[in-house]
């Protein structure tokens, strides 16, 4: 099909004003006062905003502007981790990036904490990757923003969709995914290929088929559990590192699932057949992987690096041409979620950002 083809198969005539107005969510409430887990700076200014995605989905997102900022300024989109809500990590980068002389927005992917979407808790690998092009579609239009220098950072689950996002979106001018999971990649494979094989993917497609009919049935969706509390002595060392974050004061943050009740156990049943990554490869403008040293998790930055570039690496930084992947020594996952271990390279992403974004 050519791209002319393409686009008469997707145009329909509008002929009434809703199909004109592509805001036609429920107005959502928002949180006024100061509930992140971590302080407000007095180098920046803060307001709540929100945009809609071309699903009709209104996202729920924090603006932060450097205080006195002229001009037109390079904006950066942020989101994640998947999982967690604005008032967590995105809202910590966003703000940081922000006291570097950045436009940003953190917001809540559609179906998750302010922003709308129903039923609640349930992710799309379409849906989410939309999510930032929405944020894109929103700073494009704003007065202080020059949209000819947009970037996003996607942390976690949301450095694929990030990931996704730049491969979709040639606006989006530089890509920063911090700490990433590929979340097609670990749905279809378990940890560490642990559930690699046909027959064990064919287990879980029953399992999830077989909640769709229990859920319908009771008329309402079954929640698979966030972390894990109380924690067993067992746990594995990376779920201990997550109930550290999210289930203490530390990060804890009441619209978290992952603080509490988690997704809907069917939620990312289409991550199954939905390779994030597919098209990474070509990818034309830069893209900054920024992974800890100890991660159980760095694979996948690692993976993604060799999806873009074809070279192969375990446990080290390397560089071909613009794409960049940076292991950060003796950093464990959550290490790159807030400022406790005081790992996060805030000085190279803004040294990235500025340089691509200029």
């Amino acid at each position: 099909m050519t791209v002319a083809a393409a686009l008469t198969a997707c145009t329909i005539k509008n002929t009434n004003h809703q199909e004109n107005n592509p805001s036609m969510s429920t107005t959502l409430t928002l949180t006024q006062e100061w509930d992140k887990t971590f302080p407000k700076s007095d180098k920046v200014d803060h307001r709540k905003v929100t945009f809609h995605n071309r699903y009709g989905i209104e996202l729920a997102a924090d603006l932060y502007t450097p205080k006195n900022a002229a001009g037109k300024l390079a904006a950066i989109a942020v989101s994640g981790p998947f999982g967690a809500v604005k008032e967590q990590s995105s809202g910590l980068y966003a703000q940081h990036m922000a006291e570097r002389g950045f436009l940003t927005l953190a917001f809540d992917p559609s179906f998750t904490g302010e922003s709308g979407g129903e039923p609640r808790r349930m992710a799309s690998p379409d849906i989410n990757t939309e999510d930032f092009l929405a944020a894109v579609d929103f700073l494009s239009v704003q007065e202080n923003v020059d949209p000819e220098r947009i970037g996003i950072i996607g942390i976690c689950g949301f450095g694929g969709m990030a990931v996704n996002a730049a491969a979709l979106d040639p606006r989006i001018k530089a890509t920063v995914a911090s700490t990433m999971y590929d979340m097609s990649k670990v749905n279809v494979e378990g940890y560490f290929k642990s559930e690699d094989t046909p027959a064990q993917r064919m287990e879980k497609r029953k399992a999830l088929a077989a909640q769709r009919t229990a859920d319908y049935k009771a008329g309402t969706y079954q929640r698979a559990g966030g972390v894990i509390d109380p924690l067993p002595d067992d746990a594995p060392w990376f779920v201990k590192d997550y109930h550290a974050y999210y289930k203490t004061e530390r990060g804890y943050h009441p619209r978290s699932g992952n603080s509490n009740d988690g997704w809907n156990v069917i939620g990312c049943q289409s991550f199954m057949n939905q390779p994030l990554l597919a098209w990474a490869h070509e990818i034309e403008n830069p893209v900054l992987l920024i992974h800890g040293e100890r991660a159980h998790s760095r694979y996948f930055s690692e993976y993604a690096f060799a999806r873009m570039t074809g070279k192969t690496v375990e446990g080290q930084s390397a560089v071909v041409g613009n794409k960049e992947l940076m292991i950060i020594p003796g950093a464990s996952h959550v290490d790159l979620y807030d400022d406790v271990a005081g790992v996060i390279p805030y000085d190279k992403m803004e040294a990235f950002f500025k340089e691509n974004l200029k």
